[in-house]
């Protein structure tokens, strides 16, 4: 497979940071927004003051809002919200040829029909060749140049393995995987935990009660995860764990930080409606409850953070009842 050009399909914090990357490599990268201003920016000012403010871009990365143009390359990497996956991946379907792989770096559910981000690029472009990129990263740390490590999922080896090894640099490190599901789900469910993390940190609760929560939100993100088809090591992995722990424990997160701000008593339509980013983990949290449901899998802390988003229970009454849970074995 020939791996030299790269489109980062997505102008947001993560996108942005990714092809600052690929540019630092010495790759050839194009970088897809919706806004004209992001666009502008990038191209003129080699900055993204809306999404990834203070971060100095490499000149050679290209800014472009048509999706065409986008798609001439040879790897495709996919970082718009989750909800919105589907629709730019029809808008690409007329550019893109079955040899340029996609590589799957937004994480969620999508919230309207509960599939996986993988099972939504399948149906629309099927003979496309798919990957995931996931793992613990802030956008800030990768854009400047600090070290990552990654899990780059493929059921393909031959192309796994390629990927890896075009995408990882000096800065970022990568792990080939073939449990695409366990790498999707572990970037998914933690983005509800951290929620929950920061709530438990809004209200004061103490290192104690953050430390049990992020335990019993892995043991439900292991649960439902091995009930969905993932492997228990890709979710004792950087896709996992690894993630789960980095989103749980820093105010960077946009989940963590919603949380907390939920955990303060601030509403959350103020608190959505003061951000230009999508915080993947409040639509997140109503396709696992309902996937949950469907395979009876018990998940009290996504339960609890989706009721409390809809406004069908305080914060103090969530905590309350999971506290007064019936007793029982931890495994």
């Amino acid at each position: 497979m020939k791996l030299e050009t790269i489109s980062v399909i997505g102008g947001g914090a993560w996108g942005t940071a990714l092809a600052q990357t690929f540019a630092l490599s010495g790759k050839s990268t194009v970088l897809w927004a919706r806004e004209g201003d992001v666009v502008d920016d990038i191209n003129t000012r080699q900055v993204n003051r809306v999404f990834l403010p203070g971060i100095a871009l490499e000149p050679s990365i290209v800014a472009t809002s048509d999706l065409q143009q986008a798609a001439a390359s040879d790897i495709c990497l996919m970082v718009v919200p989750a909800q919105f996956v589907r629709a730019v991946a029809n808008g690409l379907k007329p550019f893109l040829t079955s040899s340029v792989p996609i590589v799957m770096c937004s994480k969620g559910i999508e919230q309207s029909s509960g599939k996986l981000m993988g099972e939504v690029i399948s149906e629309i472009l099927p003979d496309v060749p798919f990957a995931v990129l996931s793992g613990p990263s802030f956008a800030t740390d990768v854009a400047r140049g600090l070290p990552t490590a990654l899990t780059l999922a493929s059921r393909n080896e031959p192309i796994g393995r390629a990927l890896a090894s075009a995408l990882s640099s000096r800065q970022m490190r990568l792990y080939w995987s073939s449990d695409v599901t366990g790498a999707e789900l572990g970037g998914a469910v933690k983005n509800v935990l951290a929620i929950a993390a920061g709530i438990v940190e809004g209200r004061e609760l103490g290192a104690s009660a953050h430390a049990a929560l992020v335990s019993r939100g892995f043991a439900e993100m292991r649960r439902f995860s091995e009930a969905m088809g993932a492997r228990s090591d890709t979710l004792l992995g950087l896709s996992g764990l690894g993630d789960l722990v980095l989103t749980c424990g820093s105010a960077q997160s946009r989940n963590m930080s919603l949380g907390r701000a939920l955990g303060e008593g601030k509403k959350l339509s103020d608190i959505l409606g003061s951000r230009s980013a999508v915080t993947e983990g409040v639509f997140t949290a109503a396709a696992v409850v309902r996937l949950a449901r469907a395979k009876a899998i018990e998940m009290p802390i996504a339960e609890a953070v989706h009721a409390i988003i809809e406004g069908r229970i305080s914060v103090d009454d969530a905590i309350s009842a999971l506290m007064q849970r019936p007793l029982k074995a931890e495994d």
